[in-house]
């Protein structure tokens, strides 16, 4: 479970704020990003999750759609998913966006959207060394929902952690997890 004064912190911003609070999950595949994601959405923030989206549209990855479709489903998802956090947080609403947020052109963008829209976010890092990633990810191989629906091999993930842009002075909270 994460540390419990983190998601206490950010219960209190969300009673805090007449405005929404955003809260945008950043991390590598395994870095814990979803079970964060959901402590919040039992203490009643909504959460909107890629990775569920293209699970319910269009089903398992290599399974019910071809491999090669992910991107374009990746990309209609974040679109209708972008969509529906402006309607959130004009209805005031709290929201924590359960994406991996690995680059900062889209960190900024996201929290440019949030502001605009009369948001505001709160940026959570979730670190972790990359063997806690990898035996975590070999965990999650064995499960077939939403949240792991593509295997990450250890290319994968090499990939992702030499893609991953750090936040560093972006406002971020840091959680070593």
């Amino acid at each position: 479970m994460v540390e419990k004064s983190i998601i206490d912190d950010l219960i209190i911003s969300k009673r805090d704020t007449f405005r929404s609070l955003v809260v945008m999950m950043c991390g590598v595949a395994g870095s814990g990003k979803t079970t964060f994601a959901q402590q919040l959405e039992e203490e009643g923030f909504i959460r909107l999750s890629i990775d569920e989206e293209i699970w319910a549209t269009n089903g398992r990855y290599g399974i019910d759609y071809p491999t090669d479709k992910y991107e374009e489903y990746k990309e209609a998802a974040e679109n209708k998913l972008c969509k529906l956090l402006v309607k959130l947080i004009q209805d005031k609403q709290h929201v924590v966006v359960d994406f991996s947020f690995w680059q900062r052109s889209r960190r900024t963008k996201y929290k440019r959207l949030i502001e605009e829209n009369g948001g505001e976010w709160k940026l959570i890092y979730l670190k972790v060394h990359p063997n806690d990633l990898r035996k975590r990810l070999k965990i999650r191989s064995q499960r077939l929902d939403a949240n792991a629906a593509f295997p990450i091999t250890e290319e994968v993930l090499t990939s992702f952690l030499k893609g991953f842009e750090v936040p560093t002075d972006e406002g971020e909270i840091v959680i070593e997890y």
